[in-house]
């Protein structure tokens, strides 16, 4: 039978009301990554009420609900993230936070909602449905080791056909979705240099080893690899954020810390890159007689859309939101914990535009007046009832 989606789904009034609601109370009671249990505990009561799902909290703070049609099928899994960031919120907004330093500068109180209200609508619908749709309530995406690759240990994405998520995102226009095929997100590394050189008065350099001077060459040899030592059609970012030594104006000091990340799209070049930082490094301390430490920790994998799964969705969106609403994807090279889940079933990660101006600007993910416009919230959760309505359709096998 042909599985050609049907119109564009209705979404209830009241679904949408209940989803800008949800979305408020989690905004006003962000809570950071690993510690989200009373986001937990109202995704699970909120699921409860829903009813007709088989509930679990598998890892951490997360939560597992599965709408199982008892019919044979495919079972498609949806994911939304929920923790919030470190971030004094700068809004104003009625419902900003009551989190003293924490604050959803990220989307991820949009994102909960989101799959909050297509749980509502795809348990009205069940019996349309077949196979089964799993709904993955995320804790910590924000910090390495994320909390998708402890779901996906406890076996979360067993028996999973496909695994679709979506961000809202502020750098596109609300009413805009990207589906982008391929590489979506970059691999998040972190990295570590110390410099351990000899300390002693500034008035007498020459009897010192100035961790600081050569940090300060490190710093610029680091951004050659870039320009000089990577394909210019791959992409790569090196940015050194950190940069602590000294303790008055007249001590030239023992040592100098560094801290930043690295940002690679290809497994190869993520590697080679590694390599070359710490061979920089060492050449520039030993040419001055410093000593250095490295450590370099990976983070998550790339997020790589499936190629077929991400067709098929494609036409979903243009089907629900009209074929003008797509928009031209590049990858970024910020980090996404999704990448877990495609380990294990084909996926793709889609972009729902939400840009809404604060103060006469739109600000960017991770800033503290970030926010979203929410009417993008209906479009995210059009997006994942269409896609149970077309992948999991009664008859469809």
């Amino acid at each position: 039978m042909s599985t050609t989606p049907s119109p564009s789904p209705s979404i209830q009034t009241d679904t949408l009301t209940q989803v800008v609601g949800w979305r408020r109370h989690l905004h006003a009671h962000p809570e950071l990554s690993f510690h989200e249990r009373e986001t937990a505990d109202f995704i699970h009561a909120t699921l409860e009420s829903i009813g007709e799902l088989e509930l679990s909290r598998p890892a951490g703070n997360s939560v597992v609900a599965r709408l199982i049609t008892g019919r044979p099928g495919p079972v498609l899994a949806m994911r939304a993230d929920m923790d919030a960031l470190p971030i004094t919120e700068e809004t104003k907004l009625p419902f900003a936070s009551t989190n003293p330093g924490v604050m959803h500068a990220c989307g991820h109180d949009g994102h909960t909602a989101i799959l909050l209200g297509a749980v509502r609508e795809l348990v009205a619908r069940r019996d349309a449905l077949c196979g089964e749709v799993r709904f993955l309530f995320q804790h910590a995406e924000e910090v390495n080791p994320g909390g998708a690759e402890e779901m996906v240990q406890r076996g979360v994405m067993d028996g999973v056909t496909r695994v679709i998520g979506t961000h809202l995102w502020a750098q596109l226009e609300c009413g805009k979705v990207g589906v982008p095929s391929g590489a979506v997100t970059a691999a998040p590394d972190t990295f570590w240099i110390t410099i351990r050189g000899k300390g002693g008065h500034a008035a007498i350099p020459q009897q010192t080893v100035d961790p600081i001077a050569i940090g300060a060459q490190v710093v610029t040899n680091l951004q050659h690899l870039v320009a000089r030592g990577v394909d210019p059609l791959d992409s790569a970012v090196v940015s050194i954020t950190q940069f602590h030594a000294g303790t008055t104006h007249n001590v030239i000091p023992e040592s100098a810390e560094l801290n930043g990340t690295v940002r690679t799209l290809d497994a190869v070049v993520r590697t080679e890159l590694a390599a070359r930082m710490e061979r920089v490094i060492r050449g520039v301390t030993e040419a001055h007689g410093a000593e250095y430490e490295f450590i370099y920790e990976r983070g998550y994998r790339p997020v790589v859309n499936d190629a077929a799964v991400t067709a098929e969705l494609t036409e979903i969106v243009a089907q629900v939101c009209g074929r003008e609403a797509l928009a031209p994807m590049r990858p970024v090279m910020v980090g996404e914990d999704f990448s877990a889940f495609q380990q294990k079933a084909p996926g793709t990660f889609v972009f729902v535009g939400a840009a809404r101006p604060i103060d006469g600007a739109v600000h960017p993910h991770h800033h503290p007046k970030f926010d979203i416009d929410e009417r993008a919230l209906e479009t995210g959760v059009r997006i994942f009832v269409a896609a149970a309505e077309r992948w999991c359709a009664r008859g469809a096998l």
